[in-house]
């Protein structure tokens, strides 16, 4: 199925890095930047994951390399895009713009991802957690966050072996385009009702900085179970370029111990259908985490049992790279479920 990829910022970029080992055909971006020469350039050349070894050189309207020819567009909405036009199945939107549900239904395209959680989606996805939701049918479809889909499948392997009773976490996070290099105004951010937010104007090369997070609010898009009710939670933004790490500490219903939790931890790694749980007793720190594609690591060294009936983890997770592995992986299920009943007919 032939892809448009909408924005080809951080998220994007991975995406569009990890399409061709995937085989993902993208064959259009979508990009506010009109600079095609820019674009190519900010593709090959990334501060955070280094060069891209077989180059983007722009060619008229397009950037082409020796696997892939992708036509850019410059439309500020997607309603403006004539997909049926240009082939296109499938739109893989890596914007951040919380388009509504009315506008996208509308679009003449097989599926729309949204790498982002969305209350307008049909439905939010997390692999390890419930893949099995993903039909044919679908189609709006949120591929959640970085931070959901790095602890949500830790918190259902718990819940159902162990019932979980109550939980906190941390996320700890790097920084963001939105936030400011140096002190200035406040931001605002929708996603988390504040019109003004004080803390993300100050700099964020300087500071760690305390915030909301709607980790727990994405989790339960995908599992209802999993909200502010059953797990509180609240954020540090840290000045690191990508790899963020999440503290948890859960009270369970029946009581766990250190030999139970690796038992189970491996027979998870062994059933595990895409790359999920990994987890290491190495001393590693977070630039060791840099371009992994496993999305649940589960850091051992700092696993602890409290009471018998609560446990404390630390997970890792690349909030770049591993998230747009994970997406890559929804999107390419859902090509082999739209595949499968093409065969079947």
């Amino acid at each position: 199925m032939k892809i448009l990829l909408n924005g080809v910022g951080r998220i994007g970029k991975s995406i569009l890095r990890l399409s061709s080992q995937k085989d993902l055909e993208i064959i259009a971006i979508n990009e506010i930047n009109q600079n095609i020469e820019n674009i190519a350039y900010l593709i090959n050349y990334d501060s955070t994951y280094g060069k891209l070894a077989n180059k983007f050189v722009a060619i008229g309207n397009k950037i082409k390399n020796q696997k892939q020819e992708i036509i850019i567009l410059n439309h500020k909405n997607l309603d403006e895009i004539d997909f049926e036009a240009f082939g296109i199945d499938i739109i893989i939107d890596a914007s951040g713009i919380p388009y509504n549900r009315t506008l996208l239904q509308a679009l003449k395209v097989k599926a729309i991802f949204l790498t982002h959680p969305s209350s307008e989606a049909d439905v939010n996805i997390i692999l390890g957690a419930n893949e099995n939701e993903l039909t044919s049918n679908s189609k709006i479809i949120s591929t959640s966050s970085c931070n959901a889909s790095a602890l949500l499948p830790f918190l259902k392997l718990i819940d159902d072996n162990f019932g979980i009773e109550s939980g906190d976490i941390l996320t700890v996070h790097p920084l963001l385009n939105h936030q400011k290099t140096l002190d200035s105004k406040c931001i605002s951010s929708d996603d988390r009702d504040v019109k003004c937010n004080f803390e993300f104007g100050r700099g964020a090369l300087q500071n760690i900085i305390p915030s909301k997070t709607t980790t727990i609010e994405a989790c339960s898009y995908a599992l209802k179970k999993f909200d502010s009710k059953l797990i509180s939670s609240s954020s540090l933004r840290v000045p690191t370029p990508t790899v963020g790490a999440i503290n948890v500490v859960l009270n369970l219903k029946k009581d766990i111990a250190l030999e139970d939790f690796d038992e189970l931890l491996e027979e998870a790694i062994k059933k595990q259908n895409f790359d999920i749980f990994f987890h290491t007793n190495e001393a590693f720190v977070s630039t060791d985490f840099q371009g992994e594609v496993f999305s649940t690591i589960i850091d051992k060294r700092f696993t602890q049992i409290t009471n018998k009936n609560m446990i404390k983890v630390l997970i890792w997770y690349d909030n770049e790279y591993g998230y747009a592995s994970k997406v890559v992986d929804i999107v390419n299920r859902f090509i082999m479920l739209k595949s499968t009943i093409k065969v079947e007919k």
